[in-house]
């Protein structure tokens, strides 16, 4: 083996999608994954991985015995709980879990001379960003505590790089989805829950009028970006937005969904704190990652659709109780659901 990676959050989506396509196309490779299993499945890893079942946010001593064990030359964090709706009302373990979780990793990075640091932010860092339009210049101004977690994150990162010499590359990902996603959370990945209500006969949830626009993101079309983004010089200490090139309303959403599932009925919910329209620039991915947006909403959702129909049924994640029930939806006091705790 040529080469190491060092994977986090490698039993979900972003990750276990990404050890697959390493896997695939980068056959010296050797990847490392880490994941704690709280919102990825052992079903999700690659056999081909070397796999380490810890907490970022406590085991530094695990970690750092893994950095020993392995010579570690690209890490890519994925590892996050991202549910920036339900961030306000579980706000340390969201700080927890991402920015505390990044804190550690940082250190083992600066330690073991990582020859780049690949970090998954978000489009929550922009908050409302320019008219909805979010381009990689903007002064971020994010509106929930994900965000402000993932800010955070990204300005240590930063300081690593200044202070310390740690080479980087920030992605900030747009809703992503496809093959491998955790359908079976209740709070966030919408085309997920979407697919999940219809599998159990319930009603597809929408909060507010449905007119929020997002731009949502194949994996597929994501992964030869992500590898680009740890090997080539031009993508050392860059911020760049990744993913879907089209914006649709979340209505839209709903109306593609429903053709590729059969008919459904929509459940209109109070609308939540959130950003009305996200709409990120793509250029940057294309210039710096060559990205190549391939894949259109309607086959992403076919794809995805005709794996997820095959899946166990697992139970659903519902959070037992809040940090904060001051001003929580009505939709998440009803933990009528049979429980599955952090």
């Amino acid at each position: 083996m040529n080469t190491t990676v060092l994977i986090t959050g490698v039993a979900g989506l972003l990750g276990s999608r990404m050890a697959d396509w390493i896997i695939e196309n980068q056959t010296s490779v050797k990847i490392i994954g880490i994941d704690n299993l709280s919102g990825g499945y052992m079903s999700n890893v690659p056999k081909e991985v070397d796999f380490y079942d810890i907490d970022l946010a406590t085991d530094n001593q695990k970690l750092l015995e893994i950095f020993e064990a392995h010579s570690i030359d690209f890490v890519y964090h994925f590892a996050a709980y991202a549910a920036e709706g339900l961030s306000p009302f579980i706000r340390t373990y969201n700080y927890d879990n991402n920015l505390r979780s990044t804190a550690g990793l940082v250190n083992e990075c600066i330690k073991h001379d990582v020859k780049r640091l690949v970090f998954t932010s978000t489009l929550a860092v922009y908050g409302h960003g320019d008219g909805g339009v979010f381009n990689e210049n903007q002064i971020p101004a994010p509106i929930d505590p994900y965000g402000v977690a993932k800010f955070a994150c990204e300005m240590d990162i930063q300081i690593a790089g200044e202070q310390h010499g740690l080479d980087w590359c920030i992605i900030r990902p747009h809703n992503v989805y496809g093959i491998k996603q955790n359908i079976w959370d209740k709070y966030r990945n919408v085309l997920g829950i979407w697919m999940y209500q219809h599998l159990n006969n319930m009603p597809l949830s929408i909060f507010g009028d449905g007119l929020q626009t997002r731009a949502f993101s194949y994996i597929d079309d994501c992964l030869e970006p992500l590898w680009n983004a740890a090997v080539l010089p031009q993508a050392s200490k860059e911020i760049i937005n990744l993913g879907g090139i089209k914006e649709r309303s979340i209505l839209e959403a709903s109306d593609i969904l429903k053709e590729v599932i059969g008919s459904a009925e929509i459940e209109f919910h109070e609308a939540r704190h959130e950003v009305k329209h996200s709409i990120p620039t793509w250029q940057k991915s294309v210039d710096i990652l060559g990205f190549d947006h391939k894949t259109d909403l309607d086959q992403g959702l076919r794809n995805m659709w005709e794996w997820a129909q095959k899946q166990e049924m697992r139970d659903r994640f519902v959070w037992p109780s809040y940090e904060l029930e001051k001003g929580i939806y009505d939709f998440w006091k009803t933990n009528s659901e049979k429980i599955t705790t952090a």
